[in-house]
């Protein structure tokens, strides 16, 4: 089996995602581009390829059952394991009014529906699929990408400004966090580690391009916590600036 670690990236064929492909590719690891989209799947892995990155296309759509197996068979294909997952792939849902926030008032419920079936059961699905390839590892890691919305403490304190309210989208992220936790729990004394990580507000065609961070600067901390030594933190939320609160 090759030495060359491996890595899946969902939602990878553009801003977080991609960066987090292309910092991964650049420390060495092969790189599978997860997404729905063939066209900007395959713009995507040919950019990284362009770069220098060893990367190829993953066919996945999180919601799907047979496209996450099928995601899994390639890369036992591929590969015959996995080094580490970053659960990239996330969607805000509409928003209910001017800007792009959501006021818990107007919610359309099969919108929180398909933003918890995106940004939470995707998160297990792909988990689940993918365990018994990292589990082959020496050094598994897994990255689940939330956001500082998702953080109870601070949604609760006025005077921490944390951006509009997203009663879709918020939720789904405090959630993540919580399942993060499940696995972190499940998984103690096993080499798996498993984080939650914060990008920041990242300028991408997510939000509309709003936001002071670019999606390379969004993108370290996955990457960080993706090539975590062993005997590294499991269980936590992380931003650039160390541990957030839960």
């Amino acid at each position: 089996m090759s030495e060359t670690k491996i890595a899946l990236v969902t939602g990878a064929n553009k801003g977080i995602g991609y960066e987090i492909a292309a910092g991964l590719g650049a420390l060495g690891y092969r790189v599978g581009v997860g997404a729905r989209d063939e066209g900007r799947r395959e713009a995507a892995v040919q950019k990284l390829r362009g770069a220098g990155v060893d990367a190829f296309g993953v066919p996945l759509d999180v919601t799907g059952d047979e496209s996450v197996t099928g995601a899994a068979e390639l890369i036992e294909r591929q590969a015959g394991r996995l080094d580490v997952l970053v659960n990239n792939a996330g969607i805000s849902g509409p928003p209910t009014g001017p800007g792009w926030g959501q006021d818990p008032t107007m919610l359309d419920l099969d919108v929180v529906r398909t933003v918890v079936e995106t940004n939470v059961i995707g998160v297990i699905r792909v988990t689940n699929a993918m365990l018994p390839l990292l589990r082959r590892s020496t050094a598994p890691r897994i990255v689940n990408v939330s956001s500082s919305v998702g953080s109870l403490t601070w949604q609760a304190d006025p005077g921490i400004d944390i951006g509009p309210i997203m009663a879709a989208y918020a939720p789904t992220k405090t959630y993540l966090n919580a399942v993060t936790v499940q696995y972190a729990r499940q998984l103690a004394g096993t080499n798996i580690l498993i984080n939650a990580a914060c990008p920041g507000l990242v300028a991408t065609d997510f939000n509309g391009h709003y936001g002071p961070r670019t999606p390379e600067q969004g993108a370290a901390t996955a990457i960080r916590l993706a090539t975590l030594p062993d005997g590294g933190p499991t269980g936590s939320f992380f931003n650039d600036d160390g541990v957030i609160p839960w």
